[in-house]
């Protein structure tokens, strides 16, 4: 088997006095490999729906229907707080989860986080009020949302290492995008559920708030049956099958942890890779969860109007991710993300005076253009954690380092956003949002790029 090569992984990646063996599955590629991406991609928007749909109902009405004692801004701050649980919760499901993959395979191991996710969902759906069962309303609401980011920890690199470990020679950026369409189609069906769910009500808050809100979270037991069939249906990847064939030859070796292994060689780009990543968590999660609130409660605008540009955005987010996946297999994936990471630190500082403004053009814009710069990112990022990592902990290292982004990125400035714009204005957050665009694109920098890596 092709041992890559990579930074910060020397010693060799195989562990000493274990010889690597030949790979006798079929060679990535073939008419397989677009039945992986329809599935990977069916898979990633499920999942994303179920994660999306609450941060939109955070937004809207979680802050009156679990935390009503604590008025409008603490509500929201609070509401969110249970909102970056998941994040908190999504590294500890990649080593998990990213054990079981490296361990048992990918496959298998993304039905079990589709599961997960789709039992959370609809639990998150039936959970009475705060004016029901009192304290213990947000009690479990933290549990369950902790569950959800606990599956969608496992699930990002085991969908993405299914179509890069498929993909044939110089096409593992356009394979790899695959997946990373689920979020930009989420979030377009998260809030066109949300949005016909208030017309059909009328849009009276009143009925939205009492059980309307609780239909998009019902909905989704529906796409988890349909993601549950795609993802039977496919098979193993020929590159995990490899490297199960090359264990079963050494029985008698010592099988170390996949996470302890990825700590051991490559803790440097784990970390690298966390911090290249968080502007680009920051800014989608911003431009989805934290603008839907900062539009309805504070510009003032109209609910249906702030999902319909929401789904309107996400088409743009997924042009901007097609187009960047391509584009990293030509220039390399580390030069595309610095572009991004160079675009953030300027709009960044931009975003918020341009809000501010009160226009509903000039929402558009910054949603749109918010989401695009996140696209940029997120296109040849599918592509390029699968390549940093060594195929036997392969699913852990790229799951600790996508998942470990996603804290310091979507979990710390949607938290920190409420209280900031109440202090300060909206600049603050603009600020904030910057320095993390500089940390990103330092640690992009240093990165090497792995285009040209065999997996």
């Amino acid at each position: 088997m092709t041992t890559v090569s990579t930074p910060g992984a020397e010693p060799p990646v195989v562990p000493a006095g274990q010889k690597p063996a030949a790979p006798t599955a079929p060679a990535p590629g073939g008419p397989g490999i677009r039945r992986v991406a329809i599935a990977s991609c069916i898979g990633t928007t499920i999942e994303f729906y179920d994660f999306f749909i609450y941060g939109t109902a955070a937004a809207l009405v979680f802050p009156t229907v679990f935390f009503p004692a604590l008025g409008a801004t603490a509500g929201t701050v609070a509401s969110f707080a249970t909102f970056a649980v998941a994040f908190i919760a999504r590294p500890v499901g990649a080593m998990l989860f990213g054990h079981f993959g490296d361990r048992i395979g990918r496959k298998k191991t993304l039905v079990s986080t589709l599961l997960l996710m789709g039992i959370s969902t609809l639990l998150i759906g039936l959970l009475p009020g705060a004016e029901t069962i009192g304290v213990a309303a947000p009690i479990i609401l933290v549990l369950l949302r902790f569950a959800q980011g606990f599956a969608v920890g496992g699930e990002w690199a085991g969908a993405t290492l299914l179509t890069a470990e498929y993909a044939p020679p110089g096409k593992r950026g356009l394979y790899a995008m695959f997946p990373q369409l689920g979020p930009a189609i989420a979030f377009a069906l998260s809030s066109a559920t949300f949005l016909f769910t208030g017309l059909a009500l009328g849009d009276t808050n009143e009925a939205f708030l009492n059980y309307g809100w609780r239909i998009p979270f019902l909905f989704s037991i529906v796409l988890v049956a349909i993601g549950l069939y795609m993802r039977l249906a496919i098979e193993e990847t020929p590159v995990f099958r490899a490297e199960s064939e090359a264990r079963a030859a050494a029985p008698s070796e010592k099988r170390t942890l996949p996470f302890l292994d990825a700590l051991r060689y490559q803790t440097k780009e784990i970390l690298l890779s966390a911090g290249a990543l968080a502007i680009m968590f920051a800014f989608f999660y911003m431009g989805t969860a934290y603008l839907t609130s900062y539009a309805t409660k504070t510009l003032g605008f109209s609910r249906p109007f702030v999902l319909t540009v929401g789904i309107a955005a996400s088409f743009v987010f997924g042009a901007a991710i097609v187009l960047s996946a391509l584009y990293s297999d030509r220039v390399g994936r580390r030069r595309v993300i610095m572009i991004s990471c160079g675009f953030s630190v300027v709009w960044a500082l931009a975003l918020f005076p341009l809000l501010d403004t009160g226009s509903p053009v000039a929402f558009v814009v910054g949603m749109m253009v918010t989401l695009a710069i996140f696209g940029i990112a997120y296109g040849p990022c599918g592509a390029l954690l699968p390549e940093m990592f060594h195929t036997r902990y392969r699913y852990t290292g790229a799951g600790l380092g996508y998942n470990l982004a996603g804290v310091l990125g979507g979990a710390i400035p949607p938290m920190l956003a409420a209280p900031l714009a109440a202090s300060y204005g909206g600049i603050a957050i603009g600020i904030m949002l910057s320095v993390l665009g500089v940390l990103s694109f330092v640690c992009t920098k240093a990165l090497v790029e792995t285009r040209d890596r065999a997996l």
